[in-house]
């Protein structure tokens, strides 16, 4: 599902953002990526979902060479991830059920397609009496759960939740987080990058941590303790 090995990543100015990243997430598997802030994490996401390419090293996501992938591929590669932002990223003047949909009608598919998805996918979040509403109507926990709706509209095999709890209380963290490992025994592998210790204590799931450009811990133990080092 994800393989990165051995990546390396300079930008132009010089930061060495990666060095010698290696992990790899199968297929199904949940997972957590942690770090502090400027360790790497935003990075990786950049570079799993094709902003960027890796200055050394291999990244391959589904099967496909990120760094040689042809452009006329990376839309058809990008259906099967689905990306779930921290500041949710709705349209202010589009309804809940339009939100979702226009995932789904920038990939091609038909009013019948989404006419049967789109209520699926909202049943699937708890949103289905909310299809109506627009963004400003709902309570931050809500908005998110539209973001992620919109993210699995299309069925990704792949989820990468970027922060998706930062701008959210603990109870609704603690809900957006049961929500997505709901998602994950679904049948989605999910990837979330969060800097939120005690969410990610509350999970036994893989911590995979990075700090410094380079992971300094990989396993089923918990967060990691920069502090420890």
């Amino acid at each position: 599902m994800i393989r990165m090995t051995d990546v390396f990543k300079e930008y132009a100015n010089g930061t060495k953002a990666l060095k010698g990243v290696t992990f790899e997430l199968n297929a199904g598997e949940f997972a957590f990526l942690i770090g502090p802030s400027g360790s790497g994490k935003s990075t990786i996401i950049r570079l799993l979902i094709g902003e960027i390419a890796p200055s050394d090293g291999e990244v391959i996501v589904n099967g496909q060479d990120m760094d040689n992938i042809k452009m006329r591929k990376m839309p058809y590669l990008r259906r099967t991830i689905g990306v779930i932002f921290q500041d949710f990223r709705l349209i202010e003047n589009k309804t809940v059920f339009e939100n979702v949909a226009f995932a789904m009608r920038v990939i091609g598919a038909s009013n019948k397609e989404i006419r049967q998805r789109v209520p699926y996918v909202l049943e699937l979040v708890g949103l289905e009496f909310k299809a109506k509403s627009r963004p400003d109507e709902l309570s931050g926990g809500e908005q998110q759960r539209v973001a992620i709706a919109r993210a699995l509209v299309n069925n990704p095999r792949l989820i990468i939740a970027d922060e998706p709890t930062g701008n959210l209380d603990p109870a609704r963290s603690l809900e957006i987080l049961l929500l997505l490992k709901k998602i994950n025994d679904l049948g989605t592998t999910v990837l979330i990058v969060t800097h939120e210790k005690p969410l990610v204590d509350q999970f036994s799931q893989r911590v995979i941590a990075i700090d410094g450009g380079r992971i300094v811990n990989d396993g089923m133990d918990g967060y990691y303790d920069y502090e420890d080092e």
